[in-house]
Order: structure tokens, then C-alpha cells, then sequence
């Protein structure tokens, strides 16, 4: 190394050296931008270009040789051989083309490597033959280890120089390719020189035909110039080549701007651009996101490598946000040419509204839309689960809710109001279910609930903490006290199959209703049989009145004190084509739960409305109407059509309404009585004493007569408390000045009470039994009952 120093210092002019140098410099940067545009290009123009960057690499190489060498005063005569001299020029300009060329072969990583180290040989093949063409009166001796040491830095630093200076787009890859081969030149020279020795020998001479060193001179200027030519060529090249490429990148950025999905531009797998859609996808801003790699957006080694695989598939993957969470996204690669040189694009599609939709959509198919529950094909799914999965010595228990008299909460109050019900149920039953436990709602005001139980006590608990939950006390009528029957069934006890299972909690639903209802009844083997006869009498009862098995019978009644027959009580009967006579205590009920007593109520009205229509005495008719009829909203317009289409006056009808109906909606059924009233229409309190009886509904109501409940009249006679409570109604009666009419009057000691008692009116077997109205033709017109002058007689559908 101090040999190479002395030889700088002490035997160069240092000013040519740094003019060396800096041709070397402006050689070797020309030649990495002539190279990097020869690999842009294609066919005869990628020749052309590569022929360039040769002719700039080797013209600076030999330029650097030759100025070095003139800066070289070794103090003796010298000269150049010409014809080595143009030797050296050509071996380096074919060298350094060939090397050149190997490292921009297409899809070869290896290139750049080797072609620099076939550049360093031409640097060395160049210099060695310049040193043969040195002529001197002297003998020149070589240091063979300095000569090795100067072809290894040669080669290592010129293998090197290409791959770094091809590397890349950023300015500073080029800078630092030129400076390395910069280096590689000027050091290999350098060293070289510092193997020479001279021995002077007066003996040796110069040839006549040398080249004198101011030709030399002359011939590196011109070299010079063709350098500063290519350099100015390459830089040109260099300016027009980053226009282009930045106006390509801004077109392709507004491009890619205006399009709704993320975009970027990856070389292998680092990001070179990347658009705002998908800026704004990580959270994070284009310029931190442009050089990093596609790990930090993309965390899934699999999906990276199945994308990068040149698979033309979708990919479904996870984004890295700068939060740090993950979205779902979906990502297609395509090759594209970007800053000419082969790249890939990415569209990345957000899948997150996708996969939101889809789990809401399998959320909707599997859950209720109104309560959220769990729907019946989701709950058949878990009961199927838990079966499969039951172990010897558990228990699974299904609990078969069906709601009191929904349908009359719809009808009094809308179904707004009755989804608030179902919604209200929902809340109250799940928060007082545990864990494993789950409640469903399997339509309309069915739900269902399954449990795993060690024995059936813990599901006895369970529909004793329901009941209790739906109890809850409300501010709104409709949701205040709910009342439920639950039906239970145990598996493997009573069935081993979801079928069969959920079959017999619901017939011991039906037993819970047929007992009282707001209780729970366990599955036994003899319900199923009631059961089946519960649902055949339904779907009788719907079909009844259309294969005309329905009609009205009359009982009479009258006045106490004149013993004129005042008017009848229509009593409705059920005659069953198989079943015969099917008592009303047993359809009516079923007929409010299922709502077909709608349409009885309504054909019972027609009926009794046409008939006393046709009566030639002015007599009135009092129809009994349900709790449903009361409160559904078109019963005052059906009413008063009725009314129209029979001709019967209004003052003629009579209907009657039971306590029991009015405390469900007070302000309803006022409002409701009130127009009835207005139409003309007169109202009586049917079975007062029973129920929810309570005086401030006879002072509230616009009511035209009590009625006492049959139950009261039964042995008046000789019963005190009942007496005391007929003289109590009587009394109150007539402090309001309501008629009072006593209902079951049985025996001639009950209507002497009874007239004792003033008491205005009386029916029951012992004043007539129930028949057609046929059979009192005689009371019902003028020909044939001339002491029934009053003009009021009652006539009613005994609902009970």
C-alpha cells in the first residue's frame, strides 16, 4: 500500500491524476445511465444503446489509462506504441461491451455479477496492453503480487459496481454504481502502476515511429470529448427518462386515484405505489407506505406466496391497519411494465361490507328479525347438537312456550303492541336463562326453550322463574303481566328424537292451557291423545258455520211483576255431523284462543238481527259479545252495517258486555261502548258479581241494565250470603236506576224471593226451557200474544 502511495505521490503529476479521476467519474456515471436506458428498451434500440454505453465505459476507461500515464514522470525519454495504443482502446470497448451486455440479460439475477467482473477484466486487459505500448530507455520490471492484487480489486469492486448501479430506481443507486466503478478503474490503474519498476539502460532506445506523449495528449483530448459528449448524452437521456417516468407515474397515480379499490405497484414484494383508495384502507399515507414491504400490509405468509405466485385466482386475505386491526380484503395480481421495467399492480377489494353482509345474512337465517332469538331451524340445529352429544345419565329438557290470548292483544291493541309483547317476552326470559341454555322463537308467539337438566326439578324451576319473569308489573297495558302456558318434555325420558321431543312439549303446552293456562304441565303418555282431539275440534270449529252446524235456540224470559214475557236469551249451539251435541262451555273457549270467535260473533249477530227484524212486535235484542269482538277495530262499522242490512232500528238491540272484557283496556272499551251507544244501541253488564266486579264501572260505563249471574240465584232462597248479595245488587240497581234481571231462576221459591226482593226480571227453566223461535211464534208476533205489550225483549249468545 505505501508502494502504491509513494508511486501517486512522488512519480505522478497530481493535477492529471484528479483529471483522471475525473473522467473516470464522468465515464462511469454516463456509462450506468447509457446501460439502465439500454435495459429499458427493446430490439435494435436496446443494441444501439448498449453499443453506447460500451463505447462511453471503454473511452473512459482508456482515458483514464492514458491521462494517468502522461501524469506518470518517470524521468527518462518515452513514448506509445501506436499500435498497441489503439489496441488497448479496442480491447477495452469490446470487453466492457460484452460485460455490459451479460448483466442486463432479462430474468437473470446472476447478470449484473458476472458482467461486472467481465467489465473488470476488461479494465485490466486494457491497462496491461496500454503498459505493453509504454516505451522507455530503460527496462520496466513488475511486481507479480501487485499485479494479482490489481486484477482481484478490479474484479471484485467492478463485480459489484453493476448490480448496485441497476439496482433500483433512486437516484442513489446510480451514484453509487458510478462511484464504485469509478473506483474499480482508478484502482486497479493505481495499483498496476505501483507494480512498475524502471531500470534505466542507455542501450534501449525509443522507436522512430512512437507515439510522442504531446500527440498522446492530443488523442486523450479528443477521448475527453467523447466522454463529456456521452456523459451530456446520458444525463439528457437520464432528465427525459425521469420526466417520463414521473409523468407516467402521475397518469397512473390519477388513474388509479379515481378508482374506488386500493391499487399498488410492487416490485417483488416491495411497494413502489400505491393509490389513496388504499392509503385511506391501512389508515396510513402514501409516502410511508411506498418502499415497505408487502409483509407489513399483508401479514399471512400463505396468502402472500399463493399471490405472488403469478396465480391469475382472488385471494382472500387480511389488511394490516395502522391501528393495528384487520380487515378483510381481497386481492388480484396482474404483471404490468411500470417505469419500464416489469412490475405487478394489486387491486385490493374491502370485503369488510361483504362480510358484514354475509354474517348478517346468515344472522337473519338463523335468528328471529322482531326479537333477535335464535329462529326454529337454528334451534332445531342445537336440540339435534345436544342429543348427539348427550351423555349417559343427562338430561335434556325443551320447554314449549305459547303466550295467553295473544291473538286478543293484537286485536285490542294493534300489532305494534304485540310485537312490543314478543320483544318484552324475548328480554324477560332470556335474562333469567343460564349458561347452555338457550330460547327461541319458533313463529307467531310460539318460543321454546332447551335446557340440560340432571333431573326434572331444575326444568320445574326454570318455567316457575319464566312465569315469574313475564308477571313483571308494566306501565303499558299490553306488556304488563304477561301470561304464558309452558309445555315440557325430557329426552332421553320421553322421546329420544328431536321430532318426537318437540311433538310432546307441545302437547303438554296444550294441557297447560286447557288447565288454567299461566302454568306448566310435564309431558305424559296420555296427553297426546286429548291432544290430537283438541286439534280436530279447532279445525271443526272453522269449518262449522260453512256446512251450516251452528244455530241459535231461545230461552224466554219475563217481568216479575206483571208475569208478561219480556223477550228470550239466544242460547248458541254446535251440532257435530260424528260428535253430536258439543256443549258451548267446550268450542267457545276454543273459539277466542284460535280468533274464529270473530266470525261466530259475527254470524251470531246477523242471525239474531234477521230475526227479530222480522218479528211483528217492536221488541229489542241483547246479543252477548266476547273480550275479541270488543276491542277489534272495525266492531263498531260492522255493527252499525249489520244494523243496515237486517233494517233493524237500533233501539232494538241490545248487546251485552261482561266485566271481564272491559279491565283489559279501560280507556279502549269506553271509547268503543260510547259509539255503540251513540248508534242507539243499548248496553247491559252480563254475569255482575263474577269476575272483576267493581262499581266504578257501573258509575263509568254507559250501561242500561245488570244482570246477575246465575251462580248468585241458586238457592237464594235458602242461602243467606247469597241473599245478601242479590239484596245488594238489587239495592244498587235501583240507586242507579238500572233494571235488574236475575239469571237461572230454577225453582218457584227462588222467584218469590225474587219478587219479594223487587227484582225486575227473571229467566231460567222454571219460565221456559231453551227452544227454536219457531216454537214462541205466539210471543214474537201480534196475532198470538196480545199481553206482551211491552216493547223490549232480550235475546243473547251464551258465550259461557
Amino acid at each position: 500500500m505505501l508502494k502504491i502511495y509513494n508511486c501517486i505521490t512522488s512519480a505522478h503529476d497530481l493535477r492529471l491524476v484528479v483529471l483522471a479521476a475525473v473522467v473516470c467519474a464522468l465515464a462511469s456515471f454516463a456509462a450506468i445511465n447509457l446501460l439502465r436506458h439500454a435495459r429499458g428498451s427493446t430490439g435494435h434500440m436496446r443494441d444501439i444503446w448498449l453499443a453506447v454505453s460500451a463505447v462511453s465505459t471503454g473511452f473512459g476507461i482508456w482515458a483514464t489509462h492514458f491521462i494517468a500515464m502522461l501524469a506518470f514522470t518517470p524521468g527518462i525519454p518515452s513514448g506509445y506504441n501506436i499500435a498497441l495504443t489503439a489496441l488497448s482502446l479496442v480491447a477495452a470497448v469490446l470487453l466492457t461491451g460484452a460485460g455490459l451486455a451479460i448483466s442486463i440479460i432479462p430474468n437473470w439475477r446472476h447478470g449484473p455479477w458476472l458482467g461486472g467482473a467481465v467489465v473488470a477484466g476488461g479494465i485490466a486487459a486494457m491497462h496491461y496492453t496500454g503498459m505493453a505500448a509504454f516505451e522507455i530507455e530503460g527496462t520496466i520490471l513488475w511486481d507479480p503480487i501487485l499485479v494479482a492484487a490489481s486484477i482481484v480489486i478490479g474484479a471484485v469492486i467492478g463485480a459489484i459496481a453493476l448490480p448496485v448501479g441497476l439496482h433500483g430506481q433512486r437516484e442513489k443507486y446510480k451514484v453509487g454504481g458510478a462511484g464504485l466503478l469509478t473506483l474499480a478503474i482508478c484502482s486497479h490503474h493505481f495499483t498496476a502502476m505501483g507494480a512498475v519498476g524502471i531500470i534505466p539502460d542507455p542501450t534501449m532506445t525509443v522507436s522512430q515511429s512512437a507515439l510522442p506523449a504531446g500527440w498522446l495528449a492530443i488523442g486523450v483530448a479528443m477521448a475527453g470529448f467523447v466522454i463529456i459528449g456521452l456523459a451530456l448524452a446520458g444525463a439528457v437521456l437520464d432528465i427525459r427518462d425521469r420526466r417520463r417516468s414521473e409523468l407516467e407515474v402521475d397518469r397512473m397515480r390519477d388513474l388509479a386515484n379515481a378508482s374506488v379499490e386500493g391499487l399498488l405497484v410492487c416490485d417483488g414484494d416491495v411497494i413502489v405505489s400505491v393509490n389513496t383508495s388504499f392509503a385511506v384502507l391501512t389508515g396510513r399515507s402514501v409516502s410511508s407506505l411506498v418502499g415497505a414491504r408487502l409483509d407489513s400490509c399483508f401479514p399471512d405468509k400463505v396468502s402472500r406466496a399463493r399471490l405472488l405466485s403469478d396465480s391469475s385466482l382472488p385471494v382472500e386475505t387480511g389488511l394490516r391497519r395502522l391501528d393495528g386491526s384487520i380487515t378483510p380484503v381481497e386481492l388480484i395480481l396482474r404483471p404490468i411494465v411500470f417505469a419500464g421495467r416489469p412490475h405487478h399492480v394489486v387491486a385490493v377489494r374491502d370485503l369488510q361490507a361483504r362480510k358484514e353482509a354475509e354474517q348478517h345474512i346468515h344472522y337473519l337465517a338463523h335468528h328471529d328479525a322482531l326479537t333477535s332469538l335464535p329462529n326454529r331451524s337454528h334451534f332445531n340445529a342445537r336440540i339435534d347438537q345436544e342429543i348427539t352429544a348427550l351423555a349417559r345419565g343427562e338430561s335434556l329438557a325443551v320447554l314449549c312456550l305459547d303466550l295467553d290470548r295473544f291473538k286478543e292483544v293484537n286485536d285490542l291493541f294493534g300489532h305494534a303492541a304485540g310485537d312490543t309483547v314478543l320483544q318484552t317476552v324475548a328480554s324477560r326470559v332470556t335474562a333469567v336463562l343460564g349458561e347452555r341454555q338457550m330460547m327461541a322463537r319458533l313463529g307467531g308467539d310460539e318460543f321454546a326453550v332447551l335446557m340440560p337438566v340432571a333431573n326434572p326439578a331444575a326444568a320445574s324451576r326454570l318455567a316457575e322463574a319464566i312465569l315469574e319473569a313475564l308477571r313483571t308489573t308494566s306501565d303499558t297495558p299490553e306488556t304488563n303481566a304477561i301470561s304464558t302456558s309452558i309445555g315440557i318434555a325430557l329426552c332421553p325420558d320421553d322421546a329420544a328424537d328431536r321430532q318426537a321431543l318437540l311433538t310432546h312439549a307441545d302437547t303438554a303446552l296444550y294441557r297447560a292451557k286447557s288447565e288454567g293456562r299461566n302454568t306448566y304441565r310435564f309431558f305424559e303418555a296420555r296427553m297426546g291423545a286429548e291432544v290430537r282431539e283438541r286439534r280436530m275440534l279447532e279445525h271443526d270449529l272453522r269449518l262449522a258455520i260453512a256446512r251450516d252446524e251452528l244455530r241459535l235456540v231461545y230461552q224466554p224470559q219475563k217481568d216479575i211483576r206483571s208475569q208478561v214475557i219480556t223477550g228470550f236469551e239466544a242460547l248458541l249451539r254446535w251440532k257435530h255431523p260424528t260428535r253430536g251435541e258439543i256443549s258451548p262451555t267446550v268450542f267457545i273457549p276454543v273459539a277466542e284462543e284460535t280468533g274464529t270467535i270473530l266470525e261466530i260473533g259475527d254470524w251470531v249477530l246477523k242471525t239474531a238481527c234477521r230475526e227479530a227484524a222480522t218479528w211483528t212486535r217492536p221488541l229489542t235484542v241483547a246479543v252477548n259479545v266476547s273480550a275479541v269482538q270488543l276491542y277489534n277495530a272495525d266492531f263498531v262499522k260492522e255493527l252499525h252495517q249489520i244494523l243496515l242490512e237486517t233494517g233493524l232500528p237500533p233501539r232494538r238491540l241490545e248487546i251485552e258486555i261482561t266485566e271481564t272484557a272491559l279491565v283489559r283496556d279501560f280507556n279502549r272499551a269506553l271509547t268503543t261502548l260510547r259509539l255503540i251507544k251513540a248508534l242507539g244501541i243499548r248496553i247491559a253488564m252480563d254475569d255482575f258479581g263474577t269476575g272483576y266486579s267493581s262499581l266504578s264501572n257501573l258509575r263509568a260505563f254507559p250501561f242500561d241494565k245488570i244482570k246477575i249471574d246465575g251462580s248468585f240465584i241458586k238457592s237464594v232462597n235458602s242461602n243467606d250470603q247469597a241473599a245478601t248479595i242479590v239484596r245488594a245488587v238489587l239495592g244498587l240497581g235501583r240507586g242507579l236506576g238500572l233494571p235488574v234481571l236475575a239469571e237461572g231462576v230454577e225453582t218457584d221459591a227462588e222467584l218469590l224471593f225474587l219478587r219479594d226482593e223487587r227484582c225486575d226480571e227473571a229467566q231460567g227453566y222454571l219460565l221456559g226451557r231453551p227452544a227454536a223461535i219457531g216454537d214462541f211464534r205466539n210471543l214474537t208476533h201480534d196475532e198470538a200474544a196480545p199481553e206482551t205489550s211491552q216493547d223490549h225483549a232480550a235475546v243473547r249468545m251464551k258465550i259461557a
